[in-house]
C-alpha cells in the first residue's frame, strides 16, 4: 500500500476507536479526523470544510428546524392520542404506538419524535401496570426502523445519497428508500409487538405511578426541629432501612464526609446525602422531618425558606420564596393610614405567597442528547435565579454520584427531580432541551399554526418527490415559511440546529471521500472480497451488511454510513454489480443500532427512564438486528437486484 493509503487508514481506524471509546463528542473526534487529514497532505487546506457545503448537511439542518416546528404547535400531538388506542390489550397499543413512531421518524427527526411520544408511553405502560423499559423500548427502535423508509428519515440515508450523486448517477429521490425499508420496519414492528417488548428485562415494578429511573441522589437540610438532629449516621441509616433508603454521606460545613464515619453525630443545617427510591423519598423526609435542599448559590435560593416533608405522589412540593420586601413608601409608616397600608400590602404578600406555593409542581424531565445542560452543575445554571426552579434530586442510569448534587455535571439521559411552578418548569424544560416523563407539561398546542407546518411539510416533501427541486432547496424553502409564519419564532430556529450534527456530518464527509480519492477504500473492498466474500457478490452484500450494523452499535450512524458508503462502493466496481444494492445494504445497516445504548440517541434516551443497564439492550436487539439482516437481503436484491 501506498503512504497515503496507510495514513488514511490509520486515522479511520483512530476514529473508529474515539467513537467507541466514547470520551470525547462525536463532533469532537470527526473534527480531529478532518484536521488530521489537512495535517498529513490528504486534504489541501482550502478544501478542508468543503463538506459543510453538501447538500446532506443542509437538508439535515433543515428537517430538524421542521421538526422543532412540528413539536412546538402540537400538530403530531392529536394524532397520537388518536392512533394509540385507549382500551385493548397491550400488544395491540405496542404496535400502535411504535407503528406511529416510525411512521414520524419518516419525516421528522428520529429524537424529535421519540420526545412526543415518550409520554404517550408512559401513560400506556402505567395503564398496563408495565415497567416503563417495556414500552419505551419497543417505541425507541421503531422511530429508528422509520428513519430508514424515505430520504429524510435519517442522516444516513443522506450520505447515502451524497455518495451516489458523486459517482454521476445522481441523488437518491424521496421515496426510494421506500420499498425496501417499510418492508424491514413492517417486520420490525410486527416482531417488537408481538415478541420483542417480552424480551426487554424488567427493571421496575409493575404499576408504578411514575418512571423507575433507578434510585434518586439528592441533598435533604437537616431542619432546626428534625429528628435527625443528634443522631448518629449509623442510627439514621438503621432508621431509613426500611424505606428501600440510605444515607451515603454527610455535607458540614460545605464540607462532604463520608458514612465511613458512623460514629459522626448529626446538627441542625446539615446535609444529608440520601440515595432513595422515587417512591420512598417522601416517606422518608416526613420520618426524620428534613427538607429538600434548594440551590445554594442562588441568589433567590439564599433567601428562600423551604417548606418540609413534600408529598411527591400528589403533586405538590416544597415551597420557596423570597425574605420579606416592603412595599410601603419611605415615610408612610409614621401615619396610622400608613400603618393600616403596611398591614394590607403584608397580608397581599401572604396571599400571594400561598397561592405561589399551591402553583409548585414537581415534574421528572429527562436531559435530551442535544440539551444546553450537558456538562453543567446546578451551582453554574442559578436555577432559582434564571427560572425560579430547583434542582431536588438526580437520578443516573441507577447509579451513585460522586459528588454534590449542586455540583454534578449533567449528562445526556439524566432524569431530574425538578419544582417550581407549570409555567416555569415548561420554560426551563424547552429552553434547556428535556423531556418531561410523566405528562405532556411542555407541549402549548395552536391549532392554527399546527395546520400551517403540517401543509407546508408536505408540500416540502412533494416538491422533493416528484423531483421538483433539490430535498436540500425544499426544506430549505419550508424553513423560510416555517420563520415567516412564525410557526418556530425565530430566536428558537437556530436553536433547533444540533450543531454537533452538522460538524459531524461536514467533517466526515471530507475524510469519506479520501478513503476513495486514495484507493484505500479499493484496498479494504478487495482484502474483504479475497478473504471473507470469496468474490462472491451476494456473501459480499451480506458482508458489507453486517459490518455497517455491527459498527453502528457501537459508533454514530452518519459516521458509519460516511465510512462505508466509500466501501461498499469499491466493492460494487470490482465485482462490476449494482451499486445501488450496496449503497442501499449501508442505508439499512446504518440505522440497526439495536444492541447497545450508544448506537443512537434514542437509546441513549431511555436509559435512565427505563431503568436500564448497557447490557439490556441486546435480548431484543440481537433478535431483531437478525430478523433485519433476513428480511433486508432478499428485499434488496428483489428491489434493487445485482
Amino acid at each position: 500500500m501506498a503512504l497515503d493509503q496507510i495514513t488514511i487508514l490509520g486515522i479511520i481506524v483512530v476514529t473508529i476507536g474515539l467513537f467507541i471509546w466514547g470520551r470525547w463528542r462525536h463532533d469532537m473526534v470527526a473534527l480531529a479526523s478532518l484536521l488530521a487529514c489537512v495535517f498529513t497532505g490528504l486534504i489541501e487546506p482550502e478544501d478542508a470544510f468543503a463538506g459543510f457545503g453538501h447538500p446532506a448537511v443542509v437538508t439535515v439542518a433543515c428537517v430538524l428546524i421542521l421538526s422543532r416546528g412540528l413539536q412546538s404547535t402540537g400538530a403530531m400531538d392529536a394524532l397520537a392520542q388518536k392512533v394509540v388506542p385507549k382500551r385493548g390489550g397491550i400488544t395491540m397499543a405496542i404496535a400502535a404506538l411504535t407503528a406511529l413512531g416510525a411512521a414520524m421518524s419518516g419525516f421528522m427527526n428520529n429524537v424529535g419524535a421519540m420526545a412526543l411520544l415518550m409520554p404517550v408511553a408512559t401513560d400506556l405502560a402505567v395503564r398496563h401496570q408495565l415497567p416503563p423499559g417495556k414500552v419505551l423500548m419497543p417505541l425507541s427502535f421503531g422511530t429508528i426502523l422509520g428513519g430508514m423508509t424515505t430520504l429524510i428519515g435519517t442522516p444516513p440515508n443522506l450520505i447515502v445519497s451524497g455518495f451516489r450523486a458523486n459517482t454521476g448517477a445522481g441523488g437518491y429521490g424521496m421515496f426510494d428508500f421506500t420499498p425496501v425499508g417499510v418492508v424491514v420496519a413492517l417486520v420490525g414492528i410486527v416482531f417488537v409487538a408481538l415478541i420483542g417488548w417480552r424480551l426487554v428485562p424488567a427493571r421496575t415494578q409493575a404499576g408504578a405511578s411514575t418512571f423507575d429511573t433507578g434510585t434518586y441522589l439528592t441533598e435533604a437540610l437537616v431542619g432546626d426541629k428534625s429528628a435527625a438532629i443528634g443522631k448518629s449516621l449509623a442510627e439514621l441509616v438503621k432508621m431509613i432501612g426500611d424505606d428501600d433508603a440510605q444515607v451515603i454521606g454527610l455535607v458540614h460545613n460545605n464540607a462532604r464526609v463520608s458514612t465511613a464515619m458512623p460514629g459522626l453525630r448529626v446538627r441542625a443545617g446539615d446535609l444529608l446525602l440520601i440515595e432513595a427510591e422515587p417512591g420512598s423519598l417522601s416517606s422518608v423526609l416526613s420520618s426524620l422531618g428534613l427538607s429538600l435542599s434548594a440551590d445554594p448559590q442562588s441568589d433567590v435560593a439564599a433567601k428562600a425558606t423551604v417548606s418540609t416533608a413534600p408529598e411527591l405522589s400528589n403533586g405538590a412540593g416544597t415551597h420557596t420564596h423570597t425574605g420579606e420586601i416592603s412595599d410601603t413608601p419611605e415615610g408612610e409608616q409614621e401615619t396610622e393610614h400608613g400603618k393600616e397600608g403596611k398591614k394590607e400590602t403584608k397580608k397581599d404578600s401572604d396571599d400571594k405567597r400561598a397561592k405561589e406555593q399551591d402553583d409548585l409542581v414537581m415534574r421528572e424531565l429527562v436531559v435530551l442528547p442535544d440539551s444546553y445542560l450537558i456538562g453543567r452543575s446546578a451551582e453554574h445554571l442559578r436555577l432559582a435565579g434564571r427560572y425560579e426552579t430547583n434542582l431536588l434530586a438526580l437520578s443516573r442510569q441507577g447509579r451513585r454520584s460522586v459528588k454534590r448534587l449542586r455540583s454534578t455535571p449533567l449528562m445526556s439521559g439524566d432524569t431530574l427531580l425538578m419544582m417550581g411552578s407549570e409555567e416555569n418548569l415548561a420554560r426551563f424544560a424547552n429552553e434547556q432541551r428535556c423531556v418531561p416523563l410523566a405528562q405532556r407539561d411542555i407541549s402549548m398546542p395552536n391549532k392554527e399554526k399546527a395546520y400551517v407546518a403540517l401543509v407546508a411539510m408536505a408540500l416540502a416533501v412533494a416538491g422533493a418527490a416528484f423531483g421538483l427541486m433539490p430535498a436540500a432547496i425544499s426544506f430549505a424553502t419550508c424553513v423560510l415559511a416555517f420563520m415567516a409564519l412564525k410557526v418556530v419564532p425565530l430566536r428558537n430556529a437556530y436553536e433547533a440546529v444540533d450543531g454537533s450534527v452538522v460538524v459531524l456530518l461536514g467533517a466526515l464527509i471530507a475524510v469519506a471521500q479520501v478513503m476513495d480519492t486514495t484507493g484505500a477504500a479499493d484496498v479494504v473492498a478487495k482484502t474483504m472480497l479475497e478473504n471473507l466474500a470469496q468474490e462472491n457478490p451476494l456473501y459480499a452484500l451480506v458482508l458489507i451488511l453486517v459490518v455497517t450494523m455491527t459498527l453502528s452499535d457501537f459508533m454514530n450512524n452518519a459516521a458509519t454510513a460516511a465510512v462505508m458508503c466509500a466501501i461498499a462502493l469499491s466493492v460494487a466496481e470490482q465485482l462490476h454489480v449494482n451499486p445501488d444494492s450496496f449503497l442501499m445494504a449501508v442505508a439499512i445497516g446504518a440505522s440497526c443500532a439495536f444492541l447497545t445504548p450508544v448506537g443512537h440517541q434514542n437509546n441513549t434516551l431511555i436509559l435512565s427512564p427505563g431503568g436500564f443497564k448497557f447490557g439490556d439492550y441486546w435480548p431484543m436487539g440481537l433478535p431483531l438486528e437478525i430478523l433485519v439482516l433476513l428480511v433486508a437481503v432478499p428485499t434488496l436484491l428483489w428491489v434493487w437486484p445485482l
